[in-house]
C-alpha cells in the first residue's frame, strides 16, 4: 500500500493567473489563465511553433488520431514513387515543413545544433538528443555461404559498431549539463540476444562500446541516460545501466541515469533496489522517472490496472525521493540515505506542477531533499514546459533580490535527430507505442488554442 502523499500547500503558479472556470480545466486541474495585463506562458513560443501546435494537438486528441497514424504508416512503408518521401520531392518537402520540424531536431550536425540552440534560447537549461536509427543486422547480407559463420560476426559487429559511431557522433552536438539519450537494443541482435537471456553482463563488444559512449559523455560534462524497454529486457538493462552507474557516478554527481517506469507494479520495489545499492556500494543513483510506454506490447499483468493507479505510483516515488525516503517503505535512517539525482520526465501538468512545488518548498525551507529536473518531448506539452520555464523566469527575477534564493529545477526539452526517413519511423513507432496518451491531450489543445486566439485578437486590435 501507499502512504499518503502529503504535498505542501500549493501557492499561485503565477502572479495574476486564475484556474479555469471550464469543465474540461475543472476536471484536470490544469489549465491557467492569464488576466489583464499580464502574459501567457505560451507567448515565448514563436508562432509558427504555435500553428504547428495547435494542428497537431488537436488531431492527436481527436478521433482522426488512428487513421492519421495508418495514413503515415501507409506512406512511409509504401514502395510507390508518388508517395514514398525518397522518391517523390513534393511529399518529401511538405512531410519535412511539417511533421519532421516540429517534433524533430534536424538531419545533420548544423541543423541539430541550431534546434539546440533554439530551445536554450527560449530558457531551457538544456536538452537531451537521442539519434532516430536504430541499428539492425540484416542476414541476407550474408553473400558468402564458405565464410557464412564469419560474415555473419562481421554483420553483427557492424551494427554494434554503427550504434557506438551513431551516440559518439550524436553526443558532438550538445554540450555540458545536456544528456544523450541512448537505447540498448539499438546495438542491434547481439545485445537483442543477450538482453533477453537476461544476461547479468553485455557481451564484450557491447561493452566495450557502451563504456566509451559513457566515457566520452563524462569528458565533456555531458549526462547520458539508458531508455527503459520491454519487460523481457528490462531486468538485463537494469543489471548493466547500474553497472554502469557504479563506474561513472560518484560524489554526488550522476553521469548515467537508469530508467524507472511507474506503470508497473514492481516499480517501488525496483527504485528501493537501486536506493539500498547506491547506499551500500557508496556511488551516487540517477533516476529517469517515466510513466511508461510499452502497455500494448508487455506483460499487462505487471502493469498497474488504471490510469489512477499509475499516476498515484508516479507522484509516490517522486514525493519519497524528494524527501530521501524509500518508496517501498525501507528507508534507511537520513544520514544514511544515498546521494540521487532525479529527472522527472512526463508531460502529466499535474505531476510536474507537484514535483516542482515540493522540490522548491523543500530548498527554500532548507529541508532536506535531492536535485531534480524536469522535460518533455520537442513538439509536446509545450503548455507544461512554458509554465515551467514561466517560473523559472519569476524565481530568477526574486533571486536577484534574495542572495538566499534556492536555484530552480532545470528544465530541458528531448529531442531526437536523423534523416526524414529514419525519423518518421521513430515518430511513427514511439506514436503508435504512446497512442493512448496522446489521445488524452485534449487539455494542450484547449491552453495551446487560447494562447492562438490571443496573439489573434492582439493583432486585430
Amino acid at each position: 500500500m501507499h502512504s499518503k502523499i502529503l504535498w505542501p500547500k500549493r501557492p499561485q503558479l503565477f502572479t495574476g493567473l486564475r484556474l479555469s472556470s471550464s469543465s474540461s480545466a475543472t476536471h484536470h486541474g490544469l489549465l491557467l489563465h492569464a488576466s489583464a495585463g499580464k502574459e501567457s506562458p505560451l507567448a515565448v513560443l514563436p508562432t509558427r511553433s504555435l500553428i504547428y501546435s495547435v494542428l497537431f494537438t488537436s488531431v492527436i486528441s481527436s478521433p482522426l488520431l488512428r487513421p492519421c497514424l495508418g495514413l503515415l504508416k501507409y506512406v512511409i512503408e509504401s514502395k510507390s514513387s508518388l508517395l514514398h518521401p525518397s522518391r517523390n520531392p513534393a511529399m518529401r518537402s511538405v512531410l519535412r515543413m511539417t511533421i519532421y520540424n516540429h517534433f524533430c531536431a534536424g538531419e545533420n550536425e548544423a541543423e541539430v545544433r541550431r534546434s539546440v540552440t533554439k530551445m536554450k534560447a527560449l530558457g531551457f537549461k538544456g536538452v537531451i538528443l537521442g539519434y532516430a536509427r536504430e541499428s539492425i543486422a540484416r542476414m541476407n547480407d550474408v553473400k558468402h555461404p564458405a565464410t557464412a559463420v564469419n560474415t555473419k560476426q562481421d554483420v553483427l559487429d557492424r551494427a554494434v559498431d554503427e550504434w557506438k559511431e551513431g551516440n559518439l557522433r550524436t553526443l558532438k552536438m550538445i554540450g555540458k549539463g545536456d544528456y544523450l539519450s541512448v537505447k540498448f537494443t539499438g546495438a542491434g541482435p547481439t545485445a537483442v540476444e543477450a538482453l533477453t537471456r537476461g544476461d547479468h553482463a553485455p557481451p564484450p563488444r557491447v561493452q566495450i562500446a557502451i563504456t566509451e559512449i559513457c566515457a566520452a559523455a563524462a569528458a565533456q560534462g555531458s549526462r547520458l541516460w539508458i531508455d527503459a524497454e520491454q519487460q523481457i529486457f528490462q531486468s538485463a538493462i537494469d543489471n548493466w545501466t547500474i553497472d554502469l552507474m557504479r563506474q561513472f557516478n560518484s560524489k554526488g554527481t550522476a553521469v548515467i541515469f537508469n530508467t524507472i517506469q511507474a506503470y508497473l507494479k514492481s516499480s517501488t520495489e525496483n527504485v528501493s533496489r537501486h536506493l539500498r545499492l547506491a547506499q551500500t556500494e557508496g556511488w551516487t543513483l540517477g533516476i529517469k522517472l517515466v510513466r511508461g510506454a510499452y502497455i500494448a506490447h508487455d506483460y499487462r499483468s505487471r502493469i498497474h490496472d488504471t490510469k489512477y493507479e499509475t499516476d498515484r505510483n508516479y507522484n509516490h516515488i517522486v514525493q519519497s525521493l524528494l524527501t530521501r525516503q524509500s518508496p517501498a517503505g525501507d528507508s534507511p535512517a537520513p544520514h544514511m540515505f544515498p546521494d540521487v539525482c532525479l529527472f522527472v520526465a512526463t508531460h502529466n501538468a499535474e505531476s510536474v506542477r507537484k514535483a516542482y512545488s515540493l522540490s522548491r518548498y523543500r530548498t527554500q525551507n532548507k529541508l532536506p531533499t535531492i536535485p531534480i529536473e524536469l522535460g518533455q518531448l520537442q513538439g509536446m506539452a509545450d503548455e507544461v514546459s512554458c509554465e515551467l520555464l514561466a517560473r523559472n523566469r519569476s524565481s530568477e527575477v526574486a533571486a536577484e533580490h534574495n542572495s538566499g534564493e534556492a536555484a530552480v529545477p532545470g528544465v530541458f526539452k528531448c529531442l531526437a535527430w536523423g534523416s526524414l526517413e529514419e525519423c518518421l519511423h521513430f515518430l511513427l513507432r514511439r506514436a503508435i507505442e504512446n497512442q493512448s496518451a496522446m489521445e488524452r491531450t485534449r487539455h494542450t489543445a484547449v491552453a495551446l488554442r487560447k494562447e492562438a486566439w490571443r496573439r489573434w485578437k492582439s493583432r486585430s486590435m
